[in-house]
């Protein structure tokens, strides 16, 4: 392939009709013989669909006729087909730096709709200041970088687990960090899942077994990210080990720790349903299969190790911090219920028989503290009313302005199972709307629908109080009839909304972004949704949203995928197209290293260096700089100058 000539600038552009979506607004045509006129431009031609194959082929073909060494492609938003188009003048041999996609649908026809002169005129002016961008651009090598082949899962939850399985069966090491002493997430605490009714438990801890045992998994339990640095393929994080004093290896589960120890405190676990000591055993599935030492609520009476066989038991063991060296990090910290006692009308935190939809799944399951029986939890009769009240604090500007997503089919599921243990109970559902997008979920709503003893009831709840007898008197109000609605109940059960558990002072060292709610952001919700705007960072499960098992479970494989694909490289290359600074103007103020959202500047020497993987070409470091020593290559004050001059220069007709 002949090697291309920039000494003189040779440009095409090529101008798409998009069907009518451009050509119906914007005169294709006269755009063509406009831009024909523009310094530097030597062939101009338009195609209905230039993203197309034969589209494509067109630029392509002149590239290598016309010895063109720029290319402009007037069309749509960049987001959609920048990369189609790249790949197109690469394969001619041009680089890409010497390419420009600029869009005329959203910024001429789709807003000028009204006005084909003005909309034609505008898509001149856009095109004007391409061709005087790429006038000027140079080209840079690729930055390249070796990478280093082990990945970061934080949260052991089904996505967490989901994603490390993954990427450690693709050959790559793995470290999983989980804050709480076991694995397994929310999911474990759930009796059955919906729509099939499949056993949580049973479905999860084979996972969490293949995790605990996996030889490319090492699992970091009572353990938090406490410092990132580095960039995308080279990452140093530290990790903060909390002291377990129990020695996971010697632990035999023999349980006599357990109960020689004379402190009982809330279990977490159960939603605080029943007590455990201040030296447990999370659940009887719990990976690592230890007993962990609460330090929290330790007395250090020391009755717990002379009674302990094995002699694994270390009241002296200190936190400890761990540097690991990665290339990608996966976020999958998961999500926890909105506080109940933020909605004192319901008697949450108020009254022991109101309680959130988790501490109902464990009056379902048979291990938990009433072993599946349903009842009253003020005095352990059978609960033979129970209300469910859906979107507790949820689409409500004071509280969660959002749909959690999954409360419609959660509480249907324990609706079906509280009639599958009390037939002769009554189920009342309050609800606003029942939203079940999901396969097979609208049939599970309807055949819940269908069961005698459960009632939905289209309204929202007004007050939960407790009378003088200890039933619960809850009043709405049915909008579909307009009936005040009193109804005596021994259990109130509120669908509390998702929470993410994400900590903002760990996402502002990702250095990814949050959304108004707290989930971390993606790059693009439907592109590139497990993307985040820090390269090599990527998000699954509850932590980017709400969202079910199934969703998370796929959401964690797709962003393993994205590991693999980076971490299978022996190399990263990256765009060439970051911060540049002169160094003959720095005066070394570091004004650009604070200003940087990337980390990727420091002071050497009273000089600002840019760390060119780490850089991701944002510009705030230039718009920063108080005497313009920094600068983004191909973006120049230049660059800038000479655009506004084209964009000025289109005269009016």
């Amino acid at each position: 392939m002949a090697e291309i000539d920039y000494s003189e600038p040779r440009i095409g552009v090529f101008v798409c009709h998009c069907g009518t979506n451009i050509a119906a607004i914007v005169d294709v045509k006269k755009v063509v013989e406009e831009v024909k006129k523009l310094p530097g431009v030597v062939h101009a031609e338009d195609y209905m669909y230039m993203c197309s194959g034969i589209g494509q082929q067109l630029i392509i073909n002149a590239i290598r006729e016309k010895k063109l060494n720029g290319v402009v492609v007037a069309a749509c938003t960049p987001s959609l087909h920048y990369e189609t188009f790249a790949r197109a003048v690469e394969s001619a041999g041009l680089d890409k730096q010497r390419y420009e996609i600029v869009s005329i649908r959203e910024y001429c026809s789709w807003v000028h709709f009204h006005d084909r002169r003005r909309a034609t005129e505008k898509a001149v002016r856009i095109i004007a200041a391409a061709v005087a961008r790429i006038r000027n651009n140079r080209v840079y090598k690729p930055i390249r970088r070796r990478i280093v082949k082990k990945a970061l899962v934080i949260g052991g939850g089904i996505a967490g687990m989901t994603a490390a399985i993954d990427i450690a069966n693709a050959g790559i090491p793995v470290i999983l960090v989980e804050k709480e002493p076991t694995i397994g997430g929310r999911m474990i605490q759930l009796s059955v899942t919906f729509p099939t009714l499949d056993c949580a438990q049973c479905t999860i801890t084979p996972k969490m077994a293949e995790v605990g045992k996996h030889p490319n998994i090492k699992l970091y339990t009572l353990s938090e990210v406490v410092d990132v640095s580095g960039h995308i393929g080279n990452f140093h994080v530290k990790i903060r080990k909390k002291p377990r004093m129990v020695d996971i290896e010697e632990c035999r589960l023999c349980g006599w720790c357990s109960n020689a120890c004379p402190v009982e405190v809330i279990n977490e676990f159960t939603r605080g349903l029943s007590k455990r000591k201040a030296i447990y055993l999370p659940f009887p599935q719990a990976v690592p299969a230890a007993y962990v030492i609460d330090s929290e609520h330790c007395t250090r009476c020391g009755m717990c190790v002379k009674v302990c066989p094995v002699n694994a038991i270390n009241l002296d063991e200190k936190e400890e911090i761990i540097e690991e060296d990665v290339g990608a990090i996966v976020v999958a910290t998961g999500f926890d219920l909105y506080d109940g006692r933020k909605l004192p009308e319901y008697g949450y935190g108020i009254y022991k028989n109101v309680i959130d939809s988790l501490q109902f799944e464990q009056l379902i399951v048979p291990s938990g503290p009433t072993k599946g029986r349903i009842v009253r939890l003020s005095d352990g009769k059978p609960a033979k009313t129970v209300v469910f009240i859906q979107c507790a604090g949820q689409r409500d500007v004071n509280h969660l302005p959002y749909c959690s997503k999954i409360c419609c089919m959660y509480t249907a599921k324990q609706a079906l199972m509280y009639k599958s243990k009390v037939p002769d109970g009554k189920a009342y559902i309050f609800y606003i709307d029942v939203r079940t997008a999901g396969k097979g979920y609208e049939e599970f709503y309807r055949k819940v629908q269908e069961i005698p003893g459960i009632t939905y009831i289209r309204g929202r709840v007004g007050k939960v109080w407790e009378d003088e007898d200890g039933n619960l008197i809850v009043t709405g109000v049915d909008t579909l009839s307009g009936e005040l609605l009193k109804i005596k109940a021994d259990l109130v059960v509120l669908a509390l909304g998702m929470v993410p558990q994400l900590d903002r002072e760990l996402a502002a060292k990702l250095k990814i972004s949050v959304d108004e709610n707290g989930f971390a952001q993606e790059v693009h919700p439907k592109l590139k949704p497990v993307e985040t705007e820090a390269g090599g960072v990527y998000i699954a499960g509850a932590v980017q949203g709400p969202k079910d098992i199934s969703e998370s479970v796929a959401q964690a494989s797709a962003a393993a995928s994205k590991v693999i694909q980076l971490l299978s490289k022996d190399y990263i290359e990256k765009d060439p197209l970051v911060a540049e600074v002169d160094e003959s103007r720095c005066d070394g103020c570091g004004l650009c290293v604070s200003t940087c959202p990337y980390g990727a500047i420091s002071l050497e020497n009273g000089v600002a260096r840019v760390n060119e993987v780490a850089c991701e070409g944002c510009g705030m470091c230039a718009a920063a700089c108080p005497v313009g020593a920094i600068d983004l290559r191909n973006l120049t004050e230049k660059h800038f100058d000479e655009m506004i001059k084209a964009i000025y220069g289109v005269k009016s007709r």
